[in-house]
């Protein structure tokens, strides 16, 4: 039995959270997440929920949201679900249309109702944590990758998130990893409200953000690669706002977004912006060299999460406080 296994069956040793919360996020950065060839975990999904601190809702709150039928979202849902990770047969194999429909239209009622619970002053908007879970049996929030605390969102900033292009293929991975669409509902509400719901909210303004702190780490890193870069006028604006918005899920392999998500869940999906740079820096070669780099980077080549998160951990000390306080909360 691994010390993930006991982890989720005995809890913490002697009930210390914090502890169990820094041992879990070092196992996973330094032994990874038992998985087989196509990403499968028996654990996965329950590793993820702790580290979002997600707790568990009854089955009926999510089947109650699903019996609400169309969202107003719904006609913008189909007409991105049928073409999520189209390309990827693990995904299709295993993940129905159907299903990824039904777990994007109950957020979408989710939102909505907590948006019109607000703007009508009806009560304060129930949080999932209403509905099972309470503050004793659930993670506080995780320390930041370097120095410093990870910041809660306010609810008001969390009610105002909506469905935008894009969040299927952020949705996809956590109905890939569950083992019901309850728990990928849960996960996946709990990201875009408390994690990044400037991503998916109004004009994403939090996508944006992202996007010029790549550029400005790109900068700091690499001097010479974000050099040609620009002198090619390629801002990250145009290569990198998929990457940032789906946090890498828009590269395959499938089974290596999973590992590159656990890195991302352990130690803050605020980190995505550092990946995203490193997948540059494992490519800079091929860049460099190149007269269009607009060519290579038209899509990433397949994702090396372990890769990727090495490079990325080696220059996260480079980054100066206040550019990593601006990567922290970018995405609030």
């Amino acid at each position: 039995m691994t010390n993930l296994d006991l982890l989720l069956l005995k809890g913490p040793p002697s009930g210390d959270l914090a502890g169990g919360l820094n041992d879990l996020r070092f196992t996973i950065l330094t032994k990874g997440m038992p998985a087989n060839g196509d990403g499968m975990s028996d654990l996965r999904i329950y590793i993820w929920l702790i580290l979002l601190n997600a707790p568990p809702v009854r089955t009926d709150v999510y089947l109650d949201l699903v019996r609400q039928g169309a969202s107003p979202a719904y006609t913008k849902i189909r007409n991105d679900t049928f073409r999520t990770l189209a390309t990827d047969p693990l995904f299709r194999r295993r993940v129905t249309e159907n299903s990824l429909t039904r777990v994007l239209n109950a957020v979408a009622w989710k939102l909505n109702d907590a948006h019109e619970a607000r703007v009508n002053g009806w009560q304060s908007p129930p949080t999932l944590s209403d509905f099972g879970g309470s503050p004793e049996t659930t993670f506080n929030s995780r320390q930041s990758f370097t120095t410093g605390t990870r910041t809660e969102v306010s609810n008001s900033d969390a009610e105002q998130v909506g469905y935008v292009q894009g969040m299927n293929v952020l949705a996809a991975p956590f109905l890939y990893a569950a083992r019901s669409e309850v728990e990928a509902f849960v996960a996946f509400e709990k990201l875009i409200t408390q994690e990044c719901p400037a991503y998916v909210r109004g004009p994403m303004d939090g996508v944006h953000k992202g996007l010029r702190l790549v550029d400005t780490v790109l900068e700091i890193v690499d001097p010479k690669l974000y050099s040609h870069l620009m002198s090619k006028g390629m801002h990250a604006e145009l290569y990198a706002f998929a990457s940032v918005l789906t946090m890498s899920a828009c590269t395959p392999p499938l089974p290596e977004v999973l590992q590159l998500w656990d890195f991302l869940f352990a130690y803050g999906p605020h980190l995505n912006i550092l990946c995203i740079v490193a997948q540059l820096i494992l490519i800079r070669d091929q860049i460099l060299g190149s007269p269009s780099p607009n060519q290579i980077l038209r899509s990433f080549p397949p994702l090396q999460a372990a890769k990727v998160i090495q490079v990325a951990t080696s220059f996260a000390a480079k980054i100066p406080p206040d550019i990593y306080e601006q990567i922290i909360n970018h995405a609030k």
